[in-house]
């Protein structure tokens, strides 16, 4: 259920005073707001809230953020070798999502968004043939070796915040 903030920070209340600030609680609903009862801001809110669904669709994901500094002048081609291989990645069983994004102040810089359905996708992806045919073609592009961080998603929680489907238009 839904539960109002109490307090609003000093830098934003000349800014936020009017605007409900929710979380999630399992205490029921309780939505309040500076300067009006709880009703009339239940009755205003609650047209903006979006629904979460129940545990039973709760994501258990691994997200990968690989950290990847290219060489000058391999920029484009390193795009675009990832680019063929998150759209090959993107149809995997054990892919959520794969993204591929560049620095906007050093173009030598990109991260690979990978976020697994369970612990034995990123071995699967590892095995395929677009991702070797992707390391073969940018190991020479390379400024320094690669870092991967591994995250446990948080939110968004649920399968449907992740997945592209099937039949999802990503260009």
């Amino acid at each position: 259920m839904w539960r109002a903030a109490s307090a609003i920070s000093s830098r934003c209340a000349h800014r936020c005073a009017a605007q409900p600030i929710i979380f999630a609680n399992n205490v029921g609903p309780s939505i309040s707001r500076r300067g009006t009862n709880a009703a009339a801001a239940a009755k205003h809110t609650s047209s903006h809230l979006r629904t979460f669904s129940s545990q039973s669709n709760q994501a258990d994901y691994l997200c990968v953020h690989v950290f990847v500094s290219v060489k000058p002048g391999t920029e484009e081609d390193f795009m675009l070798a990832s680019l063929e291989n998150a759209r090959a990645s993107s149809l995997e069983e054990g892919i959520a999502r794969f993204d591929v994004i560049q620095q906007e102040d050093d173009p030598s810089k990109f991260v690979l968004v990978e976020v697994y359905k369970n612990a034995d996708a990123p071995a699967a992806h590892k095995g395929t043939n677009h991702y070797a045919q992707w390391r073969k073609t940018v190991e020479h592009m390379m400024a320094e070796p690669r870092k991967a961080i591994k995250y446990k998603n948080l939110f968004p929680a649920t399968y449907d915040g992740w997945d592209y489907g099937a039949d999802a238009n990503l260009e």
